[in-house]
């Protein structure tokens, strides 16, 4: 198969890209096109061969369900079997944005979309790009982030076709995402919202809007459970870059002088070693590659520049990884989530 690549300006948007790919979608094939969070790889939500094509061409467990994307509320109104009176407070808070919604489905969806489950994710991404391709196809788009599964998700199209070229018959090319770490998922089907995946909508503002208690899936930064999944991407290892990927963490000083030690084992050893640092510190390390994810007081550059640094440290066949850890204050948690998935729960105490 031969992948398309078609540019297209997210603020001019070309309508006669939007069509072509929208037929793709209308014929049960796949497409990936940008979001706010990171790029997604669309199929027909309630046709269960489009689900399918989806796990084929990630490589993707098939109990590992899929986010359904809506351009209008009343298209989770459509696909639930009951819509919780939080649904419309959060949706008129955070949607169009980065924040998933699960509910219990109705018989519309198939369980190819929700991984087996009884319950449906569903989102309204606040990208021009995808609302158009929504609306274009009238159909609700599945899609999952555009990567073989386990990778690190991908912000750039680029690195959408270095994992789907040959898979998959068509990449929107709409430039690199703004956020760079997928959406929060709140799972409205138990007594208490509970956050099964944290991101950029934090705990505190959807308490804000709901005016009632959110708790957080304990599961969140820990190793991961058996309990088969209701968030997409909760169960397996994911983000993950090709080298071995550790954590460090403590004080900072302490922190440095233990990556250093480390990396100077590893090189003795003859191992190939990157660092994972901040503006503040890159200066203080020795290693082959040390690559800065921002500066400790913009969260969103560190958030938007992670899963790139992943794939940059693939690209120069880097064997081990060392990383600061980075408990922000605002979506720390979120960051945190995902380089622990990324290191397979691997962290060095100092």
């Amino acid at each position: 198969m031969q992948t398309k690549v078609l540019k297209i300006n997210s603020a001019d948007i070309d309508n006669i890209c939007i069509k072509e790919a929208a037929k793709l979608i209308q014929k049960g094939e796949l497409v990936a096109f940008p979001t706010e969070t990171v790029y997604g790889l669309g199929a027909d939500a309630l046709r269960p061969e489009a689900a399918n094509k989806i796990y084929a061409a990630k490589g993707r467990p098939s109990d590992n369900p899929l986010i359904v994307h809506i351009a209008r509320f009343e298209e989770l109104v459509s696909i639930a079997k009951e819509v919780p009176k939080q649904a419309k407070l959060l949706a008129d808070a955070f949607w169009p944005g980065p924040l998933t919604m699960i509910v219990w489905k109705n018989e519309k969806v198939p369980y190819e979309t929700t991984g087996g489950m009884e319950t449906v994710a569903v989102r309204m991404p606040n990208h021009p790009v995808a609302l158009h391709l929504i609306e274009e196809s009238g159909c609700l788009i599945a899609a999952p982030s555009a990567n073989t599964s386990g990778k690190p998700s991908p912000t750039e199209a680029a690195h959408v076709a270095l994992d789907m070229d040959g898979r998959i018959p068509m990449i929107l090319d709409g430039g690199p995402v703004g956020i760079g770490i997928e959406s929060t998922i709140i799972d409205l089907t138990e007594r208490v919202p509970m956050i099964l995946r944290p991101g950029y909508i934090t705990r505190e503002m959807l308490e804000e809007v709901l005016g009632e208690e959110v708790c957080i899936d304990p599961g969140i930064i820990a190793a991961d459970s058996e309990r088969k999944p209701k968030a997409p991407g909760m169960k397996y290892k994911h983000y993950a870059p090709k080298a071995d990927l550790i954590l460090v963490e403590g004080q900072t000083d302490v922190v440095v002088e233990a990556i250093n030690r480390l990396v100077s084992e590893k090189q003795a050893a003859g191992q190939k070693v990157g660092i994972i640092a901040t503006d503040e510190t890159m200066e203080r390390y020795n290693s082959d590659c040390t690559m800065s994810i921002g500066a400790r007081s913009d969260e969103d550059a560190i958030a938007r520049h992670l899963y790139k640094i992943l794939r940059e440290f693939d690209d120069l066949d880097i064997e081990v990884i060392y990383s600061e850890s980075f408990a922000t204050p605002r979506i720390g948690q979120a960051i945190m989530n995902r380089l622990l998935k990324a290191a397979g729960h691997q962290v060095l105490t100092v």
